[in-house]
Protein backbone atom coordinates (compact mmCIF):
# COMPACT_ATOMS: atom_id res chain seq x y z
CA UNK A 1 0.00 0.00 0.00
CA UNK A 2 3.05 2.21 0.10
CA UNK A 3 2.50 3.21 -3.54
CA UNK A 4 -0.94 4.60 -2.64
CA UNK A 5 0.39 7.11 -0.13
CA UNK A 6 -0.57 7.33 3.52
CA UNK A 7 -3.92 9.14 3.14
CA UNK A 8 -5.28 6.92 0.34
CA UNK A 9 -4.01 3.74 2.01
CA UNK A 10 -5.76 4.72 5.25
CA UNK A 11 -9.02 5.47 3.40
CA UNK A 12 -8.73 2.20 1.48
CA UNK A 13 -8.35 0.23 4.73
CA UNK A 14 -11.36 2.06 6.17
CA UNK A 15 -13.56 1.38 3.13
CA UNK A 16 -12.51 -2.28 2.97
CA UNK A 17 -13.44 -2.67 6.65
CA UNK A 18 -16.83 -1.03 6.03
CA UNK A 19 -17.51 -3.27 3.04
CA UNK A 20 -16.47 -6.39 4.95
CA UNK A 21 -18.69 -5.48 7.92
CA UNK A 22 -21.77 -4.91 5.74
CA UNK A 23 -24.24 -7.74 5.33
CA UNK A 24 -25.38 -6.37 1.97
CA UNK A 25 -24.33 -3.54 -0.29
CA UNK A 26 -27.40 -1.55 0.78
CA UNK A 27 -25.77 -1.26 4.24
CA UNK A 28 -23.13 1.08 2.77
CA UNK A 29 -24.33 4.67 2.78
CA UNK A 30 -24.87 6.47 -0.52
CA UNK A 31 -24.11 9.67 1.40
CA UNK A 32 -20.62 10.90 2.30
CA UNK A 33 -18.19 9.78 3.54
CA UNK A 34 -18.34 6.42 1.70
CA UNK A 35 -20.86 7.61 -0.92
CA UNK A 36 -21.52 4.20 -2.44
CA UNK A 37 -23.05 4.68 -5.86
CA UNK A 38 -23.60 2.98 -9.18
CA UNK A 39 -21.52 4.18 -12.10
CA UNK A 40 -22.91 4.86 -15.56
CA UNK A 41 -21.82 4.87 -19.19
CA UNK A 42 -19.05 2.42 -19.99
CA UNK A 43 -18.91 1.57 -16.27
CA UNK A 44 -22.55 0.47 -15.94
CA UNK A 45 -22.75 -2.43 -13.50
CA UNK A 46 -19.84 -1.09 -11.47
CA UNK A 47 -20.02 0.70 -8.12
CA UNK A 48 -17.65 2.95 -6.23
CA UNK A 49 -16.95 4.34 -2.81
CA UNK A 50 -14.89 7.45 -2.19
CA UNK A 51 -11.30 7.32 -1.08
CA UNK A 52 -9.35 10.59 -1.19
CA UNK A 53 -10.62 12.99 -3.87
CA UNK A 54 -10.71 12.27 -6.78
CA UNK A 55 -9.90 8.58 -6.27
CA UNK A 56 -12.49 5.87 -5.77
CA UNK A 57 -12.51 2.17 -5.01
CA UNK A 58 -14.38 0.42 -7.85
CA UNK A 59 -16.09 -2.94 -7.54
CA UNK A 60 -18.75 -5.15 -9.08
CA UNK A 61 -21.31 -7.47 -7.52
CA UNK A 62 -19.93 -11.02 -7.35
CA UNK A 63 -23.12 -12.85 -6.40
CA UNK A 64 -24.02 -15.64 -8.82
CA UNK A 65 -26.47 -14.82 -10.20
CA UNK A 66 -26.36 -11.04 -9.79
CA UNK A 67 -29.63 -10.00 -8.12
CA UNK A 68 -31.60 -7.69 -10.41
CA UNK A 69 -34.76 -5.75 -9.63
CA UNK A 70 -37.74 -5.76 -11.99
CA UNK A 71 -36.64 -2.39 -13.42
CA UNK A 72 -33.28 -3.90 -14.44
CA UNK A 73 -31.24 -2.26 -11.71
CA UNK A 74 -29.11 -4.25 -9.29
CA UNK A 75 -30.85 -5.00 -5.99
CA UNK A 76 -28.30 -3.75 -3.46
CA UNK A 77 -30.24 -5.35 -0.60
CA UNK A 78 -29.39 -8.75 -2.08
CA UNK A 79 -25.73 -8.13 -3.02
CA UNK A 80 -23.69 -10.03 -0.44
CA UNK A 81 -20.41 -10.41 -2.34
CA UNK A 82 -18.31 -7.97 -4.33
CA UNK A 83 -15.18 -8.13 -6.46
CA UNK A 84 -12.85 -5.16 -6.24
CA UNK A 85 -11.60 -4.19 -9.67
CA UNK A 86 -9.48 -1.07 -9.25
CA UNK A 87 -8.72 2.26 -7.63
CA UNK A 88 -9.38 5.00 -10.16
CA UNK A 89 -10.07 8.67 -10.78
CA UNK A 90 -13.34 8.23 -12.69
CA UNK A 91 -13.65 11.89 -13.68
Amino acid sequence: MKELGAVRARKLQQRLAELKAADTLSDISHLPPPRCHALTGNRTGQFSVDLDHPYRLLFIPADDPIPYKEDGGIDLALVTEIEIIEIEDTH
